[in-house]
């Protein structure tokens, strides 16, 4: 208002706020202030009397018909012009979209872990801000009437923090005057503060130096801070409690995620035809013993034992002598062929037998 800030409210706000205040309510032996809403504006009306605040009026900005007309050319001509870039536009947004919700998403969760971390500054709420003027006509009103505040009073703390600022001062220009020990004290205790001061000043310097000689090695895709919270707007404590933070912001962060992704996928799809061919062998298992004879499986396995057998004898005896290539005496090659004779003439009856039995 006039090219100042002023704090202010509206009539019927205020009325309500009276209304439900403890000078609303009747007390032992006491009438209670305010009963109805015109008992509250009559108060206020002797408030306004005595100058604790003022009537104002809101100034709002009014367009008139000319601007309304350009505007309106403005806006289709630049209409034609938009639609051409938006079709050539579109079709790189697309591209883009998919790679920046996963940006955002990446971005949410960091920015959740900050805020969840000790030390980060909160934001504040800005209220909404409009030009008032002053009002001709200056009488209390219940309604939506602005009033803006002129009362200004001083807080108790502003008045004790002077006190002691104007103390302090006239103890500071004492000091030729303080006792020895208390000087040599003072000088001590301004000595180490100096000392922190430049510390913590030659730190914020530092951290800046390692910060770009790191950035500048790696080509700006590793964002080092050592003591992120230094210079931020919070307490001395939290200041320093982050010890340091490290950001990746290169392409291969993305090609890994992606990777990954394609590498689960594989995994289930290999996992999932796996599974489909064990159930495929099953269901084979069982139809097969099923479709063949009982006395044809009987026989093929007798000979299958049969034939195995004898590959085992002849794997033993060559094991035993220890080469495959030795000689035989006569009498042992005699043995084995008597052996290998009666073998043959039981697989030839036990053949007719079943022959027999088919014709039966």
């Amino acid at each position: 208002m006039m090219g100042h800030r002023v704090d202010y409210f509206i009539a019927s706000k205020a009325v309500d706020c009276l209304l439900d205040s403890k000078w609303a309510k009747a007390k032992k032996g006491e009438e209670a202030l305010f009963t109805t809403r015109e008992s509250v504006v009559d108060y206020c009306n002797r408030l306004l009397k005595k100058q604790f605040f003022h009537r104002a009026l809101k100034v709002m900005k009014m367009k008139y018909e000319k601007d309304i007309k350009k505007e309106k050319e403005k806006g289709k001509a630049e209409s034609g012009k938009e639609e051409d870039k938006k079709s050539k536009k579109e079709n790189l947004k697309d591209e883009k979209t998919k790679k920046e919700k996963e940006k955002k998403k990446d971005g949410e969760k960091e920015e959740s872990k900050k805020e969840e971390a000790p030390g980060t500054p909160k934001k504040k709420e800005t209220k909404k801000k409009f030009k008032l003027e002053p009002h001709d006509d200056q009488v209390f009103l219940d309604g939506n009437e602005v009033f803006v505040w002129i009362y200004d009073p001083v807080h108790f703390k502003t008045f004790v923090m002077g006190l002691i600022l104007v103390i302090a001062v006239i103890a500071a220009t004492l000091f030729p005057l303080w006792p020895a020990e208390m000087r040599v004290g003072v000088y001590y205790l301004s000595v180490g503060a100096g000392c922190f001061v430049a510390s913590i000043l030659l730190l914020a310097v530092a951290r800046c130096i390692l910060f770009l000689i790191i950035w500048l090695i790696t080509g700006g895709r590793h964002h080092f801070w050592f003591l992120p919270n230094l210079t931020a707007d919070v307490g001395f404590i939290d200041s320093f409690r982050p010890l340091y933070t490290h950001e990746y912001k290169g392409p291969k962060a993305d090609l890994k995620k992606d990777e990954k992704s394609e590498t689960k996928k594989q995994q289930k799809s290999d996992s999932e035809e796996k599974s489909d061919s064990e159930k495929k062998e099953d269901e084979e298992g069982k139809v097969g013993p099923g479709n063949h004879g009982t006395e044809g499986s009987g026989g093929e396995r007798h000979s299958d034992t049969d034939s195995d057998r004898r590959e085992d004898d002849r794997s033993q005896h060559s094991s035993g002598n220890g080469n495959d290539f030795e000689m035989i005496t006569k009498e042992e090659l005699e043995q084995q062929t008597d052996g290998d004779c009666e073998e043959e003439e039981e697989d030839n009856d036990g053949e007719t037998a079943k022959s027999s039995l088919e014709k039966s």
